[in-house]
């Protein structure tokens, strides 16, 4: 048996420097709207759409909003896709987030509910992008661009510590 073989790419600090980063980049891009709703993909978009929402309440005082999105990143059309959301899309500013794009085929179906919701702007921000996309989607802000081979995975960790990292495997 062979072991894993870990790279860091991010450590902590640099993981929320990314974060203040693209929060930054979205309030730029979404400066003039009513209402921003920045949904997550469950389960580790989650966690870094929440930290960009608590970074975007700090520099701006444009309404900001959270939601989820749950995506059976296997097989999305047989196990439904699940939007839960504290506001509606309806005429918002969407940012959906995700830790890491590989395929887009998640993101891809994440749009779905939202789209069905009349959003007036939909972007996506990932905290790292392999630009190996089969689907139409692309990221809006990025935290970290990888080329990487296909047998290569990129990770996002949040340790129980609440201490986070990227590695590639």
């Amino acid at each position: 048996m062979t072991k894993e073989i870990k790279t860091a790419i991010l450590n902590h600090s640099e993981i929320n420097q990314k974060i203040s980063r693209m929060a930054w980049q979205i309030l730029e891009n979404n400066h003039d709207a009513e209402t921003i709703l920045v949904i997550g993909v469950e389960k580790k978009g989650t966690i870094v759409s929440q930290l960009i929402v608590d970074t975007l309440k700090g520099i701006c005082d444009i309404p900001i909003h959270i939601g989820k999105v749950w995506v059976d990143k296997e097989n999305p059309t047989l196990e439904g896709i699940k939007l839960d959301c504290e506001e509606s899309a309806e005429n918002c500013n969407v940012v959906l987030v995700d830790d890491v794009l590989n395929s887009g085929k998640t993101l891809m179906y994440a749009t779905l509910p939202i789209l069905a919701q009349n959003p007036a702007r939909l972007q996506t921000a990932i905290l790292a992008n392999r630009d190996h996309t089969s689907f139409p989607i692309k990221a809006d802000f990025v935290g970290i661009s990888l080329a990487t081979t296909l047998q290569e995975h990129i990770h996002f960790l949040r340790k129980e510590d609440g201490q986070m990292e990227v590695y590639l495997t």
